[in-house]
């Protein structure tokens, strides 16, 4: 195993669910569950589970068997009361390039981190310099309320985050609880916190020893540790808001639509005001547009990321007029050649280049991508809403767009926090 590199995913594709003996599929019933169970008695299908939580009108439907998707669908959508019928979509985290592991990895000095203690190479790297965050913080800002991260769950023992995590939802497991460490077998596992960096798997980069190493090479820990890592940021940035893991998505990397719409609507309706989404895909689904309408219309802002193909392409959540799409910078603010650009869906760019963060087990990792970006965005509303509780959706974009201009490709520019807190300011007494 080579040492000493990193590894990256970040781009979602999204493929449809084929269309065969039984297939799922997202319904909204104007009239709500009963009537859409007395529709599948007489179309053959069957009401799975609700979706939108209290609202009580988006469903999962199975098919009937035999019955071809798109017929299904056709006849389902003539039927009274049925407004939408869309396949689920299967999505799943995709592989990005090996890079060199930044040289902060390496710097283990613990540091105090407003009440906790951390890696210094966490909480002085160049991106904390380069989004002007101790300005804010120096101010005494360091968030307020409550960030959903929409993800593959996070490690509740780590020391950095326990602090500020809260239960979350596991919706692959329909449990309580959100732990990453649920999807791996603990009697195989052992990590070191003090092990050199190794590349573990094709998407994340952890201090472990070698049978841990090992471990998590293998396909179905292609993505363990991503929720963790992106909870790092967010907390790097708002260290006193609180965070919601919302797990959506397996280790492997896979997840299903419905999930992810179980999940925006959990957290708008259990409080979070932020919701963090690192994972897109390129199918439009009126259901998502749907769902994040709805967290905005409660008062929650969207937060996600545009991808990595490299591609002026517009992808999904990010490409939604509900949501703020990041994009990724490199140190020296430019583009990063890896990430998607064009607006929309990128609204503005933050650092998205070897990124040290928390990862499962205790210990760091360094990450690129626009997973990564959208985090410390995230983590910036928070801060915002540290000077005003009532922000919103259109008044955090319009913070976080006083930013500093680079091309079009980035839309308003890359994140610095200073000026987005001046800009809010400016506008309200509240500062």
């Amino acid at each position: 195993m080579k040492r000493c590199t990193i590894i990256f995913l970040l781009l979602v594709v999204a493929a449809r669910v084929p269309a065969a003996a039984q297939s799922p599929v997202i319904v909204r019933d104007s009239l709500g569950g009963l009537a859409l169970k007395s529709t599948c008695v007489l179309l053959g299908c069957d009401v799975t589970e609700q979706l939108d939580g209290s609202t009580g009108n988006v469903f999962l439907v199975t098919s009937p068997t035999n019955v071809p998707l798109k017929t299904f669908l056709q006849t389902l959508l003539g039927q009274v009361g049925i407004v939408d019928a869309e396949p689920d979509l299967l999505l799943r985290l995709a592989q990005s390039q090996t890079l060199t592991a930044p040289s902060g990895l390496w710097d283990t000095t613990p540091v105090s981190y407003f009440g906790g203690t951390v890696w210094n190479g966490y909480a002085n790297q160049p991106a904390v310099q380069i989004i002007n965050l101790r300005a804010a913080q120096s101010a005494g800002d360091t968030g307020n309320g409550v960030v959903a991260v929409i993800d593959t769950g996070v490690d509740p023992t780590h020391p950095v985050l326990q602090g500020v995590l809260l239960a979350g939802h596991d919706f692959t497991r329909n449990q309580d609880g959100a732990s990453e460490l649920a999807d791996v077998n603990q009697s195989t596992m052992a990590v070191v916190n003090d092990a050199a960096p190794a590349q573990v798997n094709q998407s994340t980069m952890a201090v472990v020893n070698g049978q841990g190493s090992s471990t998590f090479s293998q396909s179905q820990y292609a993505d363990f540790g991503h929720g963790t890592m992106v909870a790092g940021v967010i907390h790097l940035v708002a260290p006193t808001a609180q965070i919601m893991p919302l797990k959506a998505f397996r280790a492997d990397g896979t997840g299903s639509l419905s999930d992810v719409l179980r999940a925006i609507y959990y957290a708008t309706q259990n409080g979070a005001q932020v919701l963090n989404m690192s994972f897109d895909f390129t199918s439009y689904s009126q259901e998502l547009a749907n769902a994040t309408n709805y967290a905005v219309r409660k008062g929650a802002i969207c937060v996600a990321s545009v991808g990595n193909d490299g591609q002026n392409t517009m992808v999904y959540p990010a490409g939604l007029s509900s949501v703020i799409g990041v994009a990724s910078t490199a140190n020296d603010d430019t583009l990063s050649s890896f990430s998607n650009y064009g607006q929309p869906p990128v609204w503005l760019g933050a650092p998205g280049e070897g990124i040290i963060t928390t990862y499962p087990y205790g210990t760091y990792a360094a990450g690129w991508g626009t997973s990564f970006s959208a985090p410390f965005v995230s983590g910036t509303v928070a801060l915002l809403r540290g000077v005003d509780t009532s922000l919103n959706q259109t008044s955090a974009a319009k913070a976080v767009s006083n930013a500093v201009y680079i091309s079009p490709a980035l839309g308003y520019g890359r994140l610095d926090i200073s000026q987005a807190i001046a800009s809010w300011c400016s506008t309200t007494s509240k500062c």
